[in-house]
């Protein structure tokens, strides 16, 4: 099971992250582009994938993960914390803002996962 400090904690740890408070939640960005959300009130995040990425977690896990939205060739899926353990969370959150960064960012960071 994991937990909202679980989740800030491992996208402090990914290099250009900054995080934005609204009302409702939060948002998480990497040279200005959006690659996660935070809702504290149900304890979910919102996570950039791959669309196949987004449909398998789906298929597999419906009770954990969920469809958000599609964007382009970006499938964004809802994922319920208590339903991850943290290092699954940790690769989410890898992959979400690998897919958001720039190159330079990535390369630098290699597959590093946050712990």
């Amino acid at each position: 099971m994991s937990t909202i400090r679980d989740f800030l904690d491992l996208v402090e740890q990914l290099p250009g992250v900054t995080s934005t408070d609204h009302s409702h939640y939060a948002r998480f960005q990497v040279a200005a582009h959006t690659f996660g959300y935070l809702w504290p009130a149900t304890t979910t995040v919102g996570l950039r994938q791959t669309r196949a990425e987004q449909l398998g977690l789906v298929a597999e896990r419906p009770e954990v993960f969920e469809v958000q939205f599609t964007a382009g060739s970006f499938g964004w899926v809802v994922v319920h914390l208590e339903g991850v353990q943290r290092d699954e969370l940790a690769e989410l959150a890898f992959e979400a803002w690998r897919l958001t960064a720039p190159v330079a960012l990535v390369e630098e960071r290699d597959d590093r996962l946050p712990t």
